[in-house]
């Protein structure tokens, strides 16, 4: 290969290219690979560069006479993680290309798919357990017992109705996730969402004994959205105040249209849901609209959650292009906001 013509003919290509000899030594690299590895990486030794044993054996058998091979290169900078696919193919008898390809959006989401199956098949496997364990008792001798009969039969509905709750918020998330590129484009009255909401967890906010304020203006502008998916949104806010900060015997529910707000072109609507309750630290809010995530998980799972609602909540707000602002504090209670766009 003509080694004049080579770094002309890989110097427009995206990716890190090199010439490696039979030596190890780098004939020649694109701007990419000058960019990655710095200026001094011509004529020098690539397994100087490449120092990591998976990619170490790749180039030695390579070079050994190998026609392809292919290893992953971790690279660590102070503000991130890169996962390289270094790819290595015979040019010459004794000249290979190495080429090196971006792959950790692809490893995160590899990663992010094992996280997800691993915590789902975590959530199933306890209720099941439960099931499995009393339907044997049940199935011995507690089954001529009326009183450990019907004990029995209590947890195990309680169980099921936890595992048919985790199907439901999976089917769901799956249908927003499935849609949220898609904007909706429905006018929809917010204090109309929120009448609905509340008519619905009624039961529930008796039950916990908790005062609803309720602050919405009637003169708020319609917003575009999906009726059913905001409704969502605000039942699972409202449900996560009444569970997790019912404890402070109220909950606040105010609307403010405001012209202008950094990040939005045009007003938007703020929909904040502040209860009362024991709070919790800050350092916990990047997380709280991971999947599964939970602050207190017995507290969470015996409350019936199923660590979904605000994940939820997250992807219906980035389909309507809004946004979730969450503040609080141990002893100061929480605020959950919903940020909508008016246009």
């Amino acid at each position: 290969m003509n080694s004049d013509l080579f770094p002309a003919m890989i110097a427009a290509l995206p990716q890190p290219v090199m010439l490696v000899n039979h030596d190890g030594l780098v004939q020649a690299a694109n701007p990419a690979a000058i960019e990655l590895f710095g200026a001094q990486i011509a004529g020098a030794q690539i397994r100087a560069h490449l120092r990591q044993p998976g990619v170490a054996a790749m180039l030695d058998r390579v070079l050994a006479g190998r026609p392809e091979d292919s290893a992953c290169f971790i690279a660590h900078t102070s503000s991130r993680e890169t996962v390289w696919k270094v790819v290595a193919r015979q040019a010459a008898p004794e000249t290979f290309v190495l080429s090196l390809s971006d792959i950790s959006d692809m490893e995160a989401a590899e990663a992010q798919r094992r996280d997800f199956v691993a915590n789902v098949s975590h959530e199933l496997r306890s209720p099941l357990t439960v099931l499995a364990g009393f339907v044997e008792t049940l199935q011995g001798p507690a089954g001529d017992d009326p009183a450990a009969r019907a004990e029995f039969l209590s947890i195990m509905a309680e169980q099921a109705a936890r595992m048919s709750g985790l199907v439901a918020d999976l089917l769901s998330l799956s249908r927003v996730e499935a849609v949220e590129k898609i904007r909706p484009r429905t006018p929809v009255l917010i204090d109309t969402v929120l009448k609905a909401t509340l008519a619905a967890l009624r039961p529930q906010i008796d039950a916990a004994s908790v005062t609803v304020n309720f602050d919405i203006p009637d003169t708020l502008p319609e917003i575009p959205g999906d009726y059913d998916q905001l409704v969502q949104v605000f039942h699972n806010l409202i449900e996560n105040g009444l569970k997790y900060g019912g404890s402070g015997g109220c909950i606040d529910i105010t609307a403010t249209h405001i012209p202008a707000m950094p990040g939005f072109d045009g007003a938007v609507l703020r929909v904040s849901i502040r209860d009362y309750g024991e709070g919790f630290d800050p350092i916990f809010i990047p997380r709280l609209t991971e999947r599964f995530f939970r602050i207190d998980k017995a507290r969470s799972r015996d409350s019936g959650g199923t660590g979904l609602g605000l994940a939820i909540v997250k992807h219906i707000l980035s389909r309507h292009r809004g946004r979730l602002i969450i503040r609080s504090a141990p002893g100061e209670g929480s605020s959950f906001d919903a940020v909508l766009p008016c246009n």
